[in-house]
């Protein structure tokens, strides 16, 4: 029986979706994707409720990319350029966020936005608008592709990566740096203490570089398969 990974969805006044690229990366890595899409219209004890459901039937889940989050709640008003997500998918991802602190051992992959809430929620700061002080930002935006290099010692390897993002991870808190662009851009972070807790900035669903890609979604599903196998 394939294992079952969740992906977090995007919201509007109409749907809640994810794109196929990251159903087709998850299958392609021998997992059996789900979408989980916020719930509307519930109160605290309901949406914990509902976030522990979801947790319950997955075996690993995959924070996916999108617009820009709130940041009010962690202390810094958010930048007039952002784009921001919608409140009830960041009100879920938090809560699913906290609910994973007591559930160390399921695998968790965040992609671009998914890495920010995921620094943010250990105590990180971001850099919200690129533009602002780093003069390369255009690199990273529009799925340009561009160089990522492994801090050494680490458990990512270097490759060319396709990104779209104005907003990056600036301190990821209690996380730890596992990668930067070549003009310092945090690109990927984890937590060494838990199973399998990788943020990246970068879009690995549409990525080409196979070790910076379709492998980010195989470490995931490998790591999830191995923590059932071990009960």
């Amino acid at each position: 029986m394939a294992l079952v990974v969740g992906l977090t969805c995007s919201l509007d006044e109409k749907d809640a979706r994810a794109r196929l690229t990251y159903v087709r990366a998850v299958v392609s890595a021998g997992g059996a994707p789900i979408l989980l899409p916020p719930p509307v219209g519930v109160d605290e004890a309901g949406l914990r409720e509902i976030v522990r459901s979801h947790l319950d039937v997955c075996g690993a889940i995959v924070l996916t990319g999108g617009p820009d989050p709130r940041t009010e709640r962690y202390g810094v008003a958010t930048h007039p350029a952002a784009q921001t997500i919608a409140p009830e998918r960041q009100r879920y991802e938090e809560a699913l966020l906290d609910e994973l602190e007591a559930r160390r051992k399921v695998p968790v992959l965040g992609v671009c936005l998914g890495m920010q809430l995921m620094a943010l929620h250990a105590g990180g700061t971001l850099n919200q608008h690129l533009p602002d002080d780093t003069p390369s930002h255009a690199d990273h935006m529009n799925d340009r592709t561009h160089r990522v290099e492994a801090i050494a010692g680490g458990p990512m390897p270097s490759g060319e990566v396709t990104s779209h993002h104005h907003q990056a991870v600036r301190d990821p808190g209690r996380l730890r740096i596992i990668a930067r662009a070549p003009d310092g851009v945090i690109e990927a972070i984890d937590d060494p203490r838990r199973a399998h807790y990788v943020g990246v900035q970068w879009h690995p669903e549409r990525t080409a570089d196979e070790r910076m890609g379709a492998a980010v979604f195989r470490r995931l599903v490998a790591e999830a398969s191995r923590v059932v196998k071990r009960g």
